[in-house]
């Protein structure tokens, strides 16, 4: 009814064909003065409704859902609701459902007096609670879990990173180094590949070409060089056709030596000579003609072997570059690894920067815990001042099992070397020196009655819960100890707190009939198995 969650292994719902027609109502007064009651239905668990209301001991079974102040609102909800009525501030920040292990002890409770069986789990989800109602500064508390769960997970993801590097280079600095090399090997290597000429030739036809090049440039050659020697012959011949002889030097010569050379024989020479110079002068027009056709040929068969020369060149580089395809893949698969190099250094660059960033964070979350340790510290040195909401606390709670097993018992709170809160609850021997005797079940289950009371008692005059339930709370203590155990949630209900137990008649205090016998007004419900009228749903057992 106090807004628990839909469990399937509870009998309600375990057993629902018989109990899927139940409707259940809970009753509630609260700080004002005023009540209020809560339905709530098996078939339809996750939608309750809330009526607020002036008396006690109203009957709203036939009530209409127009007469609810809140009808049928989800599971969500209502807890947002009912925790505003209650106004149980005190226990801000936490919930009004956070504490109710301790004020509705069952009998697996008994085992610790402080961490509950729903608290199975880690000590984050009620120390800091638990801390909160004996008065110490939860928050603190509450701050350095969390700052610990982050701190924990921070260093699992450090060593993941640390893992996924490996061997690698733990430097960003080299890193950087590195990545600076390789990105300028890339751009050498893409320098390399662009400069290739991929143009759409075919190789064999390229071959031909070059075939029919070489045969081309042969033939030229070979025609320049007859063409060579042609010119060279006309050359000759031009310079053999000049005439040496001069007659009038030669009549010179003769009258020198005293021999005449003159008349008749001179003309005859020189007749000669002019015949012969014409037959020269037109041989000589002749040679200088085919002269310059061969130069104008040589000319010509010159430019067309140095174009068919650079063709060739062109097309021989193609065919013999040591097999550029191979080069060009070659250098590809150079300029890929070197991307994947610098892909893989990047990976790591970030890596180490995550790395960084949480060593920071790590260092960071480390000094704030060690500082929060201090606090705690400090706040649980504070805490043994004797007008502290704990002191107040322990004493009460001495009080109590002292009255029930004249023996002193301690509640005791300090640090461990984590850091931690650690509660204790003792019973000290006639020496004031720690015992085992809160080993046993018996004494621990009082001790977890005693410290129940105790902190609602040292609550009563905040808004806090003033009722607790305890399950079997006379089982295994002798007659005496459950008189006097009586006496004590007696006088706690006369000041103000709602103490509700469970006992069988087996268990009853024996004594003084007028301190042990319980009043009318004191029995809210009396069960037997004398037929289904004495069992709580009446009905048979299941």
């Amino acid at each position: 009814m106090l807004l628990a969650g839909r469990d399937p292994k509870f009998f309600l719902l375990k057993h629902s064909n018989l109990f899927n027609d139940f409707v259940f109502f809970l009753e509630i007064q609260l700080f004002d003065g005023t009540f209020v009651t809560i339905r709530r239905s098996v078939a339809e668990v996750t939608k309750i409704s809330f009526k607020k209301h002036e008396t006690a001991g109203q009957d709203y079974n036939r009530l209409p859902e127009s007469g609810w102040d809140h009808s049928s609102v989800a599971f969500d909800r209502s807890k947002e609701i009912l925790d505003g009525l209650l106004d149980w501030r005190s226990l801000k920040p936490y919930d009004f459902r956070k504490g109710l292990g301790y004020q509705l002890r069952s009998q697996d409770d008994y085992r610790d007096v402080f961490q509950l069986r729903r608290f199975a789990g880690g000590h984050a989800d009620w120390k800091p609670y638990l801390a909160h109602v004996l008065g110490f500064n939860s928050e603190l508390i509450s701050k350095r879990y969390e700052k610990e769960k982050r701190l924990k997970e921070r260093k699992a993801t450090a060593q993941t990173l640390k893992h996924e590097l490996g061997d690698s280079v733990d430097d960003i600095s080299k890193v950087d180094g590195l990545l600076l090399l390789k990105r300028q090997e890339v751009e050498k290597k893409q320098i390399l590949l662009d400069a290739f000429d991929f143009r759409n030739r075919d190789r064999q036809a390229n071959k031909q070409l070059v075939d029919e090049l070489d045969e081309q440039i042969a033939a030229l050659n070979s025609k320049r060089y007859s063409l060579t020697q042609s010119r060279k012959k006309i050359v000759a011949s031009l310079e053999e056709d000049a005439i040496m002889f001069n007659p009038d030097e030669a009549a010179k010569l003769f009258q020198e030596a005293g021999i005449l050379f003159h008349g008749q024989i001179k003309r005859d020479y020189e007749q000669l000579i002019a015949f012969n110079r014409a037959i020269t002068d037109e041989r000589r027009q002749y040679l200088i003609e085919e002269r310059n056709d061969i130069d104008t040929d040589l000319k010509r068969i010159t430019a067309e072997l140095n174009s068919l020369g650079k063709l060739r060149s062109e097309t021989l580089s193609f065919l013999t570059s040591a097999d550029v395809f191979a080069k060009y893949k070659r250098a590809s698969d150079e300029l890929a690894t070197l991307k994947a190099e610098i892909l893989d250094l990047n990976r790591q660059r970030d890596l180490l920067l995550r790395l960084q960033l949480l060593a920071t964070e790590i260092r960071r979350l480390s000094d704030e815990i060690a500082q929060l340790r201090q606090e705690i510290d400090a706040d649980v040195n504070n805490q043994h001042n004797p007008d502290t909401l704990f002191s107040r606390i322990r004493l009460l709670f001495n009080e109590i099992v002292e009255e029930v097993i004249d023996r002193k018992a301690i509640l005791s709170v300090h640090t461990n070397k984590e850091g931690h809160l650690e509660f204790k609850a003792e019973i000290l021997d006639e020496s004031g020196n720690s015992s085992s005797a809160d080993a046993g079940f018996t004494y621990r289950k009082l001790l977890c009655i005693a410290f129940d009371l105790a902190v609602l008692r040292c609550h009563l005059e905040d808004k806090f819960p003033r009722f607790v339930f305890h399950d079997g709370v006379f089982e295994s203590l002798d007659p005496r100890k459950k008189v006097k155990l009586l006496g004590e949630i007696r006088r706690l209900a006369n000041e103000g707190l709602q103490p509700v137990i469970t006992l069988i008649d087996a268990e009853l205090p024996s004594g003084d009939a007028e301190t042990v016998k319980l009043e009318d007004a004191e029995i809210i419900l009396t069960l037997h198995d004398e037929g289904d009228d004495g069992r709580l749903f009446r009905m048979p057992p299941w």
